[in-house]
């Protein structure tokens, strides 16, 4: 137990001083081994699910949207500075942009405490008090594991800071009528990954906190039926190009129905290669974040899958691309 309680003792104090690479103290150095293998596998959790799973490099760098499916722009991991608008998507009552989330002082989230990154990524309610717009998926990381949220924070502020002022959201509402409350539980202490051999489970996890449903449940009049959950149809207007999202429920008709897990793999896999994405689409693209999710290891994209067998097949023909 003193061994344990010396192990986490030289973690929390890396983590807290934000040295990732070598940390000084009094322990053996077996034990400052194995504190610094626990803490590179926090890393590398944080960075597999901020790249990949919960995609916090989605809306917080810079797309290509000239390229298919909108790759990352290197060298912007995290700067912020993306806008949804209204015309983008038409539940939005204005615009919104995303926060600068790299370790920058002064127009990131430099002076954060862990609390206080994790009060906005659970509860959205950011570091001066203001309420977050639910366009940051803070209902469906109100479900995550405390570990898995933890092993995030810890990774963001390993990224290199960028200086990117981010403009002030322009709503049309006040965001008393938009914040969630009824939607929040008050604490994440009881979360927990399911088993991966639970695969329904542990699909139904993923499926939460890569926050799926915000594209794939259709809205009606500004919020998601979630009679219809997954069920696709809404419509993402972009510049050059208009898109609506899949029906992904296992109707055979408008769903995944007939999709064996090959398919649905497929659907993924392509996109680890550069070759699959680096061309100009016109007016054909997503805006289905495809690069990101690429890089979830096999196993979690089979466990989206064996969940999203399991939901309600609900009937819902979608035009993948409606004329602008």
């Amino acid at each position: 137990m003193r061994k344990l309680l010396a192990i986490l003792a030289v973690i929390t104090f890396c983590v807290a001083a934000n040295q990732f690479v070598a940390c000084k103290s009094n322990t053996s150095s077996t034990e400052s081994d194995s504190g610094n293998d626990s803490l590179q596998k926090v890393l590398e959790r944080g960075k597999y699910l901020a790249y990949h799973v919960a995609n916090c490099m989605d809306c917080h760098s810079k797309r290509d949207f000239t390229k298919y499916a909108a790759p990352m722009i290197p060298g912007t991991d995290g700067e912020g500075g993306m806008e949804f608008n209204n015309k983008m998507f038409n539940v939005i009552p204005g615009s919104v942009y995303a926060k600068n989330i790299t370790p920058d002082p002064e127009t990131g989230i430099g002076t954060w405490t862990d609390d206080e990154i994790l009060r906005a990524m659970t509860q959205g309610i950011s570091k001066n008090g203001d309420t977050l717009f639910p366009l940051m998926p803070y209902i469906s990381f109100n479900r995550m594991a405390k570990s898995d949220l933890l092993s995030i924070i810890a990774f963001i502020k390993t990224l290199k800071p960028i200086k990117n002022k981010v403009p002030d959201r322009k709503l049309m509402v006040p965001m008393s009528m938009i914040y969630p409350a009824n939607a929040l539980q008050p604490s994440i202490d009881s979360n927990r990954i399911p088993p991966e051999t639970d695969k329904v489970n542990y699909g139904r996890y993923l499926v939460t906190i890569a926050d799926c449903s915000t594209c794939h449940t259709p809205f009606d009049k500004g919020n998601p039926d979630f009679s219809r959950a997954m069920a696709g149809g809404n419509t993402f207007n972009l510049p050059d190009y208009a898109v609506t999202s899949a029906n992904i429920t296992p109707d055979s008709a408008s769903g995944i129905g007939t999709w064996t897990e090959e398919r649905f793999m497929n659907k993924f896999l392509p996109y680890r290669k550069e070759e699959a994405y680096n061309f100009k689409p016109g007016k054909e693209n997503t805006i289905m974040p495809l690069t990101y999710y690429a890089g979830m290891k096999d196993e979690d994209l089979k466990a989206i899958y064996a969940f999203l067998r399991t939901l309600k097949p609900i009937h819902n023909q979608v035009e993948k691309y409606p004329k602008k």
